[in-house]
């Protein structure tokens, strides 16, 4: 399938037998989201993967490619920033395919705009969506993995989250260190439960969301290919698929004495000066 890496199959099917579940698992455009390239990635390792998106359509998109691969996928529309949807997709996903293994969190929205021109709509809802998804969706799918004694989380934040990126994203950069913090939390409060949470933080992303999201702060999609490229020491953007390979390490036994780790995925554009705009 194009797009997808064309790496052998792993030698060990790390996730064989365990029901995975995806929130944003869909993609906002043609090509591979970070969270279609996970669930894509889980259904490779042999995951019964639970693809969740607000648009069914898109959720059913990814889960689609997972069964054309010769894995098994369930699509389940959710609103993130809402209890109840979250609670009845989860129980749709136990009844499915039994209690979750794996919650991965991909769901995020930029609205930009500092404090003075962000809206305190925009600014509600991007704490409701980034923040608020984790809230929800940990509230929903930590019961089964205390009941099983063990679990991972996997929450998808930032580089934003933990320094100043070019882009003035106020409420991007306030919600998406509170993930951080919250992911810390999730991994002491429950470790004694056998449950472990980490969070990857990506870079600059080659993505459909870049195109809809971030393309508007440049003259043209070009110079904003150009100028991402050049934020990065290796001098290229990441794709979908590095910040799932992360993603897969964090969730597997591989990883099973990891925890509470915020793993910035960004070609080390993390550990270099930048100037401000």
């Amino acid at each position: 399938m194009e797009g997808i890496r064309s790496q052998s199959a792993p030698s060990a099917a790390r996730f064989t037998g365990r029901s995975v579940l995806v929130f944003g698992a869909g993609s906002s455009g043609e090509g591979w989201s970070n969270g279609k390239a996970a669930a894509f990635a889980y259904g490779r390792e042999g995951a019964r993967v639970v693809c969740l998106d607000l648009s069914a359509e898109a959720a059913e998109v990814t889960a689609g490619a997972i069964r054309d691969a010769g894995g098994e996928a369930l699509a389940l529309a959710a609103d993130v920033t809402d209890s109840a949807s979250v609670a009845a997709a989860v129980a749709q996903a136990v009844e499915a395919y039994g209690p979750p293994a794996v919650l991965h969190n991909n769901v995020g929205v930029t609205h930009m705009g500092g404090p003075v021109e962000l809206s305190e709509k925009d600014f509600d809802a991007s704490v409701a969506l980034n923040l608020g998804s984790v809230y929800r969706t940990c509230k929903a799918v930590i019961p089964h993995f205390l009941a099983a004694g063990r679990g991972a989380i996997v929450n998808i934040s930032s580089l934003a989250a933990i320094r100043w990126s070019g882009y003035p994203y106020f409420a991007y950069y306030a919600t998406k260190a509170a993930v951080n913090q919250a992911t810390v939390a999730l991994a002491m409060q429950y470790a004694r439960q056998g449950i472990r949470a980490n969070c990857v933080l990506p870079g600059a992303i080659d993505t459909p969301l870049i195109y809809r999201q971030i393309a508007g702060q440049y003259a043209s999609v070009q110079e904003m290919q150009a100028a991402r490229a050049r934020m990065v020491p290796l001098g290229r953007m990441g794709s979908a698929w590095d910040i799932a390979e992360a993603a897969l390490f964090l969730a597997s036994d591989q990883a099973q004495f990891i925890t509470g780790v915020c793993l910035p995925v960004d070609g080390g554009q993390s550990c270099a000066m930048q100037p401000l705009p």
